[in-house]
């Protein structure tokens, strides 16, 4: 059956429009509840946040944890997202690759910020499906993050480079970012299930549930920051590291 897409304005309206680019192939993974719950339960810790984009709801995004972190839409210079389909469900399509315009659109999903969001020092996972075109890269663009690296401390899933490489950064009260690049690409035009997990002494990148890059921590390294949790990109402003390609099945487990 032919895809459609949910144009959605800047409030998140969720109105069915013509067929969608991008849509599901053969070579998707299916997305329903049931493995959304597997691919978040694969890295262990309590569920803070996850956002399928299934309900379709109009302002705001509900966060399916139960935990009530609420994404609600920011946008600047026309930015809108889309709803499109995915497996059973939904996902979220973000601004197109923008062409060297001068006032490029931006958008992204933020929740206020919440002290359940912060890891401490204490294991922590987050990641989300992914759908990128090699024409889509670029320097870098943000899949998920809270805090920033250079006024507080963060943790971040991201997509670097023109060749479309899953990065993961941690960055603790003391300066330094730790970052892991995974050693495969994910920007190829078909669905990539990619993940960060933190432990006690090491940060590695999944892509499809394989590792695929590893590297050492101090332990004490400690995330705690009083940011919103973003998707899509740092916020709206004009470096926002924006997100161009299409999301599903957000979520962050701690513990």
């Amino acid at each position: 059956m032919r895809s459609r897409s949910f144009v959605v304005p800047a409030v998140l309206a969720g109105l069915l429009a013509g067929a969608a680019p991008g849509a599901a192939s053969a070579h998707e993974q299916v997305s329903t509840p049931a493995t959304r719950t597997a691919v978040a339960a694969a890295g262990g810790g309590t569920l803070v946040a996850r956002y399928g984009f299934d309900a379709g709801r109009a302002v705001t995004v509900t966060d399916e944890s139960g935990n009530g972190h609420t994404l609600r839409l920011i946008t600047r210079n026309g930015g809108t997202v889309s709803m499109v389909r995915h497996g059973q469900g939904r996902a979220l399509r973000f601004p197109a690759k923008c062409g060297g315009q001068p006032k490029c659109p931006h958008a992204a999903l933020q929740s206020p910020s919440a002290s359940r969001l912060n890891p401490g020092t204490r294991p922590i996972s987050y990641g989300a499906k992914v759908l990128l075109s090699r024409s889509q890269t670029s320097k870098g663009q943000n899949i998920l993050q809270k805090g920033y690296s250079a006024t507080s401390s963060q943790y971040k899933l991201q997509v670097d480079g023109a060749a479309g490489r899953a990065s993961c950064v941690l960055v603790g009260a003391r300066p330094g970012i730790k970052l892991v690049t995974s050693s495969v690409s994910v920007a190829d035009g078909t669905w990539h299930a990619v993940e960060c997990r933190r432990t006690a002494s090491a940060l590695t990148v999944l892509v499809d549930g394989a590792v695929r890059g590893n590297r050492a921590l101090a332990p004490g390294l400690a995330v705690a920051n009083n940011r919103p949790l973003s998707i899509g990109g740092k916020g709206a402003y004009s470096d926002n590291d924006q997100f161009q390609g299409t999301l599903d099945d957000v979520w962050v487990r701690i513990g």
